[in-house]
Order: structure tokens, then sequence, then C-alpha cells
């Protein structure tokens, strides 16, 4: 983990987030809604550390010292003095953790006879054992607080599976599962949710998942509401059951509809 220099500490009401890989696309999203709404925000980010700056900076000219970056890649999880330090960086931001969103997550294809350890490791280790071990780490602060923690799923975790991406598939839907069981197991102070989007989002243009026009086009196609959902809508349904004080164990599907046609895709 690097450790950076905190500025940020302020004593306020105003109640707490961190999300995990919140640098940019939806993670940030949920970021900026949360901090319209008067929350305080935490941006974790690994390897997009000036792209979380920049995000931090832009925030905290709107509203002074509303804002932290931690910076960690969460392998840190598997060394006890790692974790702790980083749930003190976390928390010494602020003072309180009321909120925690999962929303970093690894994803890639993993074609049956190409599988291997790395894959398996890397996938499991962003989008299930983190996950866990971090709302373990940090459910102590949470409960002080009777705050939530919400998980951002996939529509393809449950009975949907998405083709050649088995261990994502299998990884995601570990996650949705400690949803379920967190939920019962950290009743009645803290709430434990997930959201799972379909397509709210595309691979960026730069990367090996890029998809061109016609395969983009094949998608919309597939979609009841006719359209790719926006990141902001993933950040009006975090924000929805962080306030929905009665809902615990739940996963709101946000895909336009896609889930009711899919049975597979590789797309």
């Amino acid at each position: 983990m690097n450790q950076k220099p905190n500025t940020y500490k302020v004593y306020s009401d105003a109640p707490v987030m961190l999300v995990t890989g919140s640098a940019k696309r939806i993670g940030a999203a949920i970021i900026e809604a949360a901090h319209h709404q008067g929350y305080r925000v935490i941006i974790h980010c690994h390897s997009s550390e000036q792209e979380a700056d920049d995000l931090a900076k832009k925030l905290n000219n709107t509203r002074t010292n509303s804002t932290a970056v931690v910076v960690a890649d969460l392998s840190i999880i598997e060394e006890a003095n790692s974790l702790t330090d980083f749930v003190e960086e976390v928390i010494h931001s602020f003072g309180q953790l009321d909120v925690l969103v999962h929303n970093a997550s690894r994803f890639y294809p993993s074609p049956l006879g190409d599988i291997s350890h790395t894959q398996w490791n890397e996938l499991f280790l962003t989008n299930a054992k983190a996950p866990l071990w971090l709302s373990q780490a940090l459910s102590p602060y949470i409960k002080r607080q009777k705050g939530c923690i919400i998980s951002l799923l996939d529509i393809h975790a449950h009975n949907k599976p998405f083709v050649n991406y088995t261990v994502y598939n299998m990884a995601k839907a570990a996650h949705r599962m400690m949803v379920q069981s967190l939920a019962l197991e950290m009743a009645p102070d803290i709430r434990v949710n997930g959201v799972a989007p379909g397509v709210n989002i595309l691979p960026e243009t730069d990367s090996d998942q890029a998809l061109d026009h016609e395969q983009q086009q094949n998608i919309i196609r597939s979609i009841p509401l006719q359209r790719i959902g926006r990141p902001d809508e993933i950040a009006h349904s975090v924000l929805y059951l962080v306030e929905a004080h009665y809902i615990t164990g739940e996963i709101i599907t946000i895909d336009g509809g896609r889930s009711l046609t899919l049975a597979g895709s590789s797309i």
C-alpha cells in the first residue's frame, strides 16, 4: 500500500462513504453522486492515482476537506499488517465510516482450456475475496455508525452465465452469496445489499475488451430499453439502497430489462 500524507481530516456530522476502485467510470460516478448529496467521500484506487487525485481536487474545490484518496493494491488483504494499515488510513481520513461500496473489479475472459491459476487468483481476489475481507475488517466502524455495505455485482452472477467468462462468473456468484450471507450475519446493525448492472458502461476503447460499432449495436438491440445504461444510473441505485433503511439482503438489477431475454452471451 502506498501511504499518502493525510490532509483531509475534518470534524463534521456528514456521513462518510468509501468506494473501492473509484477513480473513474462507475466508481467515480458513485463518488460524485454521494458527494453531491453531502457525503464526505474516500476514493480508493490502485493504478489510477492521477485520476483519483484529479477527482479529489475537483470535489475539494467544491467543498473543502470533503474528499480523501487512499491508494492500495487490494492484495493487501493477504497480509494482516497491510490490511490493518489500510483500515487505519481509511478511518483516519475522516474519523468514521458509514458506507462501504465494493466496486473494484477485474473483468476479462477465461475460456475453457486456457484457464490458469493466475486468472483464478486475480478474478477471485477483486470480485470475491477482497470484498469479504474488507467487509470484515471495516465492520466495527460501520457498525458504530449503523451504516451499510453495497456491492456491485453483475446480472451474469445469477443463472445467466457469460460465455467464456467462467472464472469471472464464479467469482461474482460468490460475491452475490456474500451479500446475502452477510446481510443475515451483520443484522440488525449493518445492512448489506447489492446492485447488479447489465451493460451500463462499455469497455474503454483502448482496452483489449473494446467493442466495435457492430458489436455495440448488437448489444443495444438485445436490451428492451434499447440503450446502454449510464454510470449515474448505477450511482442513483447505490444511493437509494444507502437510504433504504428497511432493505437488506436484496440485489437490485439495473440492466434496462436485458436479463429478461438473456440466455448467456459472448457480447
